[in-house]
């Protein structure tokens, strides 16, 4: 019997079994891809993202109804000049469609990796975030019950919140910024019974976030030349070529990869700073001098990973220079214009980082960085927070522990260990 999908080393070509593996067994640095058996994509009758189940990495799926919504714009692309925008809202917005309560993308990410993880490797998941995949992480939890342990700085506690009680997750802060949290996540994750959800790595996450690309491909009946969006990490870049490359595999939506433009938020923009000297290495005197100070000023720190994927195989900087793409870094100001933009032609309110890719659209329109009359799909990777503030009564979820910068997981081993055992 043909196995649904296999994982392949980006780097080194070989097979890797399937174990929720995250990384290449013979020790190379690079990504793992998921090859599926199914070259032909079919749109299932299954809830949500679930209906691209023919190229995400499970064979179950989950009664949820969050997934991308792809719409063509009228009043921003008349705005901009634009022929053909199509805009991917990945956010609440139930009149277009748009069911993501947490509203964020990263619901499209979650959905698909807690049913790998219990295909695959049952455990209690743990996850580190700026916020966004955190919160999206504990909305999965709170509508399956799977258990779950998500870390994060203190400064996201904030954004935790459910729609639905939260019965099976710990949540643990890190009085430091993103990347303190992925380092202690890493120390919970040396706990037997813990496992890691792999960021990048995790090829459930990746082919979650594909999805934006492939239902944008299936509802315009083509790829799009040009791909937007704002990234921390650049999972959701990689994601969406990717995508494309499956898309081109399939035969039907065109066979031209869709240029990436990704965009980060001034101070914070190593991947902006290397790539525009062709670097695939940072150099950190040059690309993140005094991250911290600079973390501290953007206006979307979900944006400010300081170890993402960026040079690995398969990575961003490989992403970018197979698709021609390009990279802007924008101002807070630019942001907060271009957010203001988007309410007054399209409507609902965008999360901070999406607000940045808006504003790397509006430059690459001014600037003459893309050709008008092709299509463009602008990736809205999360909005409409004041909406469904109206339709649910939020659920703050708050720290069951809080933690120093670079603390060892013997600090809090022994608690965390009783409280899953009683409450995950």
């Amino acid at each position: 019997m043909i196995p649904k999908y296999t994982l392949r080393c980006v780097q080194g070509g070989e097979t890797v079994p399937e174990h929720y593996t995250l990384s290449c067994p013979d020790g190379h640095p690079s990504l793992l891809r998921a090859e599926y058996a199914t070259k032909q994509l079919t749109v299932r009758d299954l809830p949500g993202i679930f209906r691209f189940s023919d190229w995400l990495p499970v064979h179950g799926s989950l009664p949820v109804d969050a997934g991308p919504v792809t719409f063509h714009s009228e009043a921003l692309s008349r705005e901009l000049g634009l022929s053909s925008l199509v805009i991917g809202f990945n956010g609440y917005w139930p009149e277009r469609g748009g069911t993501i309560m947490t509203c964020s993308f990263k619901e499209l990410e979650a959905l698909p990796t807690v049913v790998r993880m219990q295909e695959q490797r049952p455990a209690t998941l743990v996850i580190a975030s700026a916020g966004n995949t955190a919160r999206a992480f504990l909305q999965v939890s709170a509508l399956t019950g799977i258990p779950v342990v998500v870390v994060v700085p203190e400064t996201a506690v904030s954004r935790l919140w459910t729609t639905a009680p939260v019965n099976n997750a710990v949540v643990i802060a890190v009085k430091g910024d993103y990347t303190d949290a992925i380092r202690f996540s890493k120390e919970v994750c040396s706990i037997p019974r813990f496992l890691e959800e792999g960021g990048a790595k995790n090829v459930a996450r990746r082919d979650g976030m594909g999805t934006v690309m492939l239902d944008a491909a299936v509802t315009i009946g083509h790829m799009p030349d040009y791909y937007f969006q704002a990234i921390g990490s650049g999972t959701g870049g990689i994601a969406a070529y990717e995508a494309a490359l499956r898309l081109i595999g399939d035969g039907r939506f065109g066979f031209a990869l869709p240029s990436l433009h990704l965009s980060q938020n001034l101070p914070f923009v190593p991947m902006v700073s290397a790539w525009n000297e062709q670097r695939r290495h940072f150099v950190p005197e040059t690309d993140m001098p005094d991250a911290k100070a600079a973390i501290s000023k953007v206006y979307s720190d979900v944006l400010t990973n300081r170890e993402p994927p960026y040079a690995i195989a398969g990575g961003v900087f490989d992403s970018l220079s197979a698709t021609n793409g390009q990279m802007y870094a924008v101002t807070n100001e630019e942001a907060k214009v271009a957010e203001k933009l988007f309410m007054e032609f399209e409507g609902p309110d965008l999360d901070p980082a999406a607000s940045v890719c808006v504003a790397s659209l509006i430059r690459a329109c001014e600037s003459g960085m893309i050709e008008k009359k092709k299509t463009v799909l602008l990736n809205i990777t999360g909005g409409g927070y004041q909406r469904v503030r109206e339709d649910f009564a939020l659920i703050a979820v708050r720290p069951s522990f809080t933690v120093e910068a670079g603390a060892s997981i013997e600090s809090i081993q022994k608690e965390l260990l009783e409280l899953v055992k009683t409450h995950v």
